[in-house]
């Protein structure tokens, strides 16, 4: 919002109170002001010029010797480039010693042989905004009113010795989107008397046009009033009121125009005026558009209408769309004689979809998105007809004619006196509470240490006990609130067991060469397809009811096969290999229509492919097989504490046979582990693929139910025996360590697998495994005869339970 000083300074005394000083009062009070910016850029000595004559130059085509009467006692000779510098005109003119913006310094000159006492000036050359300025003052001289005096000064005249503030609203303080919200903020902030005009209501003599209003859409248009103003003479608005729109940043176009834009940024209440005879019938119906239906705006752009969009309609075409733009059907000409001039509240909410679904803002779309003064409306349109009357030879021809659906409802907040101590933590006396609320013409009842505030519908920022506090804040003075440290009763933040958990998980993986990947829950069917859910079998994928696009239909149930389409991605940019993992939530259902939310469950999921290091001379590039991501894994099971995990060979689909496990925890399955099927990842133009899947429900479950425990180093020395057996090929790995586990004691201490050969004299079948067993006390150092009993006892077990035979 821009803000005229002088503007301002109608409604508000500002003696003694420089713009600089107003700025730092509105922003200390909660109104930042961005910019203070002086409108005459540096401008003097420049009056306002008759030109009496234009004559050839005598030795140039394009340039033209004129004699302007400047007031200052005689004629001055001045030569102007400008193509439309014509005999009887009024125009600025800079006087020798004129400074203008840039610097520029005007002196007596000659032009090809021609004296030159002065410059006549375009309104660019006097710093004007060009882009506010209308076509034909870009271009050439700026042409004045006729009306103006010789001499005058111009820079007074084209308002160019005013104070512009820029201010930086937040989006709560809509108020101040009109001079009038900005005066009353002023007003509070000075403690100084507000004055704003009161336009009377023209009362329509004699007989009248015809004005109905019909308000079919009353939730997004619950008021509505509307004006006939006859005789109507359309032509440019005064310098005054081109000036004040130009300090606001608004073109000035016409009277007509410019009156509305005038009375909405005086007031904050949008305003649109039709051509009462393109108003079929005179009637007004304000209804919501039907589907495809169609309005050409003002702007030439014809727009596609949704049930959603509000119209303005005379009750067999649309005229405009409301709070937005005016429609180019209705829209008002050199022709136009009377008009029918129209103030409204329309529902913010109702503006913001339209302006978003349409990407179309205005001046008027901004403040009504925002909520505008429903008292204001008819006030607002009273002045607009006061001012067509004075400034475009209007006359009024008919009665207000509105229509309102409800009241409106008074606003009462009440503010507890303890509880706005409490809050500023400053002793603030009863008197100097109600004086800020009588700063702010805010009615006030005090009793028992509470205020009941009637709060002005200009405030709908304002509605709970705290927007009172914050008014007494920012007008007591935030620079009068002392700082304080926090005092009370502290506790130190800590993650909480199933953060510290995901942590560990994290740390682990990326110290062992993965990098964690965050990829999108929802995911398309052909990926659900591309894997079998081992973990949750009977988990139904959840279908979105409005997809933004078919690769993201689906809830995913597993990580995995999105872990395949990052590997595809990175690959394909000439990644030799990746490692990639992902802790993210899937969401599990078994119902085919759902009666209840899904389960959103934990899972971890792990992919490695392609080499794990570079090639070298010493050798060739490793590369990732099962037995490495197993590694991989039981060091994660190893530092979260997790023990008893079992892997049963399996052959889901879409992983390689003989080559994928299933995990197990106490007889239940929490993950999966193996090699995508080759098929499968050739369709992703990858190589060897190997993954594992996690669910960690069970393991966070199985992990934070327990306390570590920790035992102290051992004090006495080991003793290892190596151990190799003969047994049927069939025998898994893990039926031999429980057994050697079972039977070796409390002296056992590990188990490792060091070696396993099948083929030649082991016989068909067969498969030798060699494990390394250690024996320690923790009270003595075991002597041979005491461990080899105990070896002994468990080769004999291993021969009795599973027929193994020693290797020999």
């Amino acid at each position: 919002m821009r803000v005229s000083y002088q503007w301002l300074n109608e409604y508000v005394n500002l003696e003694g109170v420089s713009p600089e000083e107003l700025a730092e009062q509105l922003t200390r009070g909660g109104i930042e002001v961005d910019l203070v910016e002086l409108r005459d850029r540096g401008v003097n000595k420049v009056v306002v010029g008759h030109v009496k004559s234009v004559e050839p130059h005598p030795d140039a085509d394009r340039l033209r010797v004129c004699t302007v009467d400047a007031g200052q006692g005689e004629l001055l000779n001045i030569v102007c480039g400008a193509p439309n510098v014509a005999a009887g005109q009024k125009v600025p003119v800079a006087l020798p010693g004129a400074r203008l913006p840039g610097g520029i310094k005007i002196k007596r000159s000659k032009l090809r042989g021609v004296p030159s006492e002065g410059m006549i000036c375009s309104a660019q050359e006097l710093g004007l905004p060009e882009k506010l300025l209308p076509k034909e003052q870009q271009d050439g001289i700026l042409v004045l009113s006729q009306g103006t005096e010789v001499g005058e000064d111009a820079k007074k005249l084209l308002g160019l010795d005013d104070v512009v503030l820029e201010l930086d609203l937040t989006p709560n303080r809509s108020d101040c989107l009109s001079m009038w919200g900005i005066a009353y903020e002023v007003g509070a902030l000075l403690d100084r008397e507000v004055r704003l005009p009161q336009p009377a209501e023209r009362r329509l003599e004699g007989k009248g046009k015809s004005v109905a209003i019909v308000l079919d859409a009353e939730e997004d248009c619950p008021l509505y009033a509307a004006q006939v103003v006859d005789g109507i003479r359309l032509g440019p608005s005064p310098q005054w009121m081109q000036n004040r729109l130009l300090a606001a940043g608004v073109r000035p176009i016409n009277n007509v125009v410019d009156i509305t834009n005038y009375v909405m940024l005086e007031y904050g209440q949008p305003l649109h005026a039709f051509d009462y005879h393109q108003v079929e019938n005179g009637e007004i119906v304000v209804r919501r558009a039907t589907a495809g239906e169609t309005v050409t705006t003002l702007d030439g752009v014809t727009r596609a209408c949704d049930h959603e969009t509000l119209l303005i309609t005379d009750g067999t075409k649309p005229i405009g769309i409301a709070g937005v733009m005016g429609g180019e059907n209705s829209e008002v000409t050199e022709e136009t004689t009377t008009l029918l001039i129209e103030s409204a509240y329309f529902a913010p909410e109702s503006v913001r979809r339209t302006t978003r679904r349409l990407g179309l803002r205005s001046e008027a779309s901004a403040r009504f998105e925002k909520g505008v003064d429903p008292e204001r409306i008819l006030p607002a349109l009273q002045r607009a007809v006061e001012l067509m009357e004075e400034l475009a030879s209007g006359k009024v021809a008919s009665a207000v004619t509105g229509e309102q659906m409800g009241e409106i409802d008074d606003v009462t907040v009440d503010l507890r006196h303890s509880r706005l101590i409490g809050v500023l933590g400053v002793q603030v006396d009863e008197q100097a509470v109600t004086d800020i609320f009588r700063r702010l013409r805010f009615p006030t009842e005090v009793k028992e240490g509470i205020y009941r505030v009637q709060v002005p519908s200009r405030r709908p920022d304002i509605s709970i006990e705290v927007d009172l506090i914050e008014e007494v804040a920012r007008l007591y003075g935030y620079d009068r609130i002392p700082t304080t440290l926090p005092w009370g009763q502290q506790s130190p933040g800590s993650l909480t067991p199933e953060q510290r958990l995901r942590r560990t998980i994290r740390h682990t993986l990326r110290d062992v060469g993965f990098h964690e990947v965050v990829n999108y829950s929802l995911t398309s069917p052909d990926a659900l397809r591309s894997l079998e859910q081992v973990i949750h079998p009977k988990a139904r994928p959840v279908r979105i009811s409005m997809p933004m696009s078919d690769e993201r239909k689906l809830l995913r149930t597993s990580l995995v096969p999105q872990l395949l389409e990052t590997a595809e991605y990175n690959i394909h940019r000439r990644e030799e290999g990746v490692s990639l993992f992902e802790m993210g939530r899937v969401y599990l259902t078994e119902e085919k229509k759902l009666t209840q939310q899904p389960e959103e469950r934990w899972m971890l999921a792990g992919l490695t492919t392609g080499a794990l290091t570079s090639k070298h001379w010493q050798g060739k590039a490793e590369v990732p097989d099962f037995f490495s991501l197993k590694g991989e894994l039981e060091l994660l099971f190893q530092r979260l504490g997790l023990t008893g995990i079992r892997y049963e060979a399996v052959q889901p689909e879409g992983y390689h046979p003989g080559r994928t496990a299933r995990m197990k925890l106490e007889d239940r399955v929490i993950g999966l582990i193996g090699q995508i099927h080759p098929q499968t990842a050739e369709a992703h133009d990858l190589e060897d693929v190997f993954v594992f899947e996690l669910d960690l429900l069970p393991v966070m479950e199985a992990v934070l139910g327990e306390m570590l425990q920790y035992r102290p180093l051992p004090k006495y020395p080991a003793t290892t025996r190596d151990l190799a057996l003969v047994v049927d090929a069939d025998v898994p790995a893990d039926r031999l360590q429980d057994l050697i586990h079972a039977t070796g004691g409390e002296w056992l201490r590990s188990v490792t697998l060091f070696d396993v050969f099948t083929g030649g004299r082991i016989g068909n079948g067969k498969k030798s495994v060699a494990y390394s067993l250690s024996y320690q006390a923790e009270d003595r150092t075991l002597t041979d005869e005491e461990v080899n009993e105990v070896h002994q006892a468990v080769i004999s077990t291993l021969e009795k339970e599973l027929g193994a035979t020693l290797r020999q």
